[in-house]
């Protein structure tokens, strides 16, 4: 009985390609790389929520004077002035007589407030990040510029109790926020790839 090979088949040990081993690690390197990409825009997305969420809160609770830094029936709405408390005490730096002459006065409430309620909006929803961090690097400015953290001593002669001369939380929520407009970081979990197509913001990036 005679045994006939199949034309194009082979048997016996083969090695493994190195052309498809190649192509194998290529595809591994492209899944991981993906997988990091998509976890760094989640975590910015988070840390963008969470943010908006600071800004958010203390407009609330100014607004209505929900009992925590606002005491109760103290709020905007109740007859309350957001600014007066808090510049009318800065008693260190440059700006300490001109802070104690805005100190409740109706503009500066509501600049202060619409910075707040729109810096908060912006973040949660993802939209205008870039004016977001325009309009909370200011704030921040002038709120770091009324504390004075320089100070070792406030006007009356008392320890200022500052805890670091040049970086304090003000400086991080503004780093923070300049990180967030250049991350992009409303394309996920936010409306930034909706709002980057209207025809107004395509045309004026700088509202992106």
């Amino acid at each position: 009985m005679a045994v006939h090979e199949t034309p194009g088949r082979h048997t016996g040990f083969h090695l493994p390609s190195r052309r498809r081993a190649g192509t194998a690690q290529r595809a591994g390197e492209t899944t991981i790389d993906t997988t990091a990409t998509a976890t760094r825009a989640q975590v910015f997305a988070g840390l963008r929520i969470v943010t908006g969420f600071i800004f958010l809160w203390a407009f609330l609770d100014k607004t209505f004077g929900w009992g925590y830094a606002t005491a109760s029936g103290k709020g905007w709405t109740d007859g309350g002035s957001p600014t007066k408390g808090f510049l009318s005490g800065v008693a260190a730096g440059p700006m300490e007589s001109t802070f104690h002459s805005w100190a409740g006065a109706g503009w500066a409430n509501w600049l202060f407030m619409l910075g707040l309620l729109g810096v908060g909006l912006a973040l949660v929803s993802g939209i205008a990040l870039r004016l977001a961090a325009v309009a909370g690097t200011a704030l921040m400015a002038f709120m770091w510029i009324a504390e004075w953290p320089p100070a070792k001593h406030l006007a009356d002669g008392s320890p200022s109790m500052s805890t670091n001369p040049l970086i304090d939380y003000h400086v991080l929520y503004a780093a923070v926020l300049i990180a967030l407009a250049v991350a992009s970081a409303g394309t996920t979990w936010g409306l930034g790839r909706t709002w980057a197509r209207l025809p107004v913001v395509r045309d004026h990036t700088w509202l992106r």
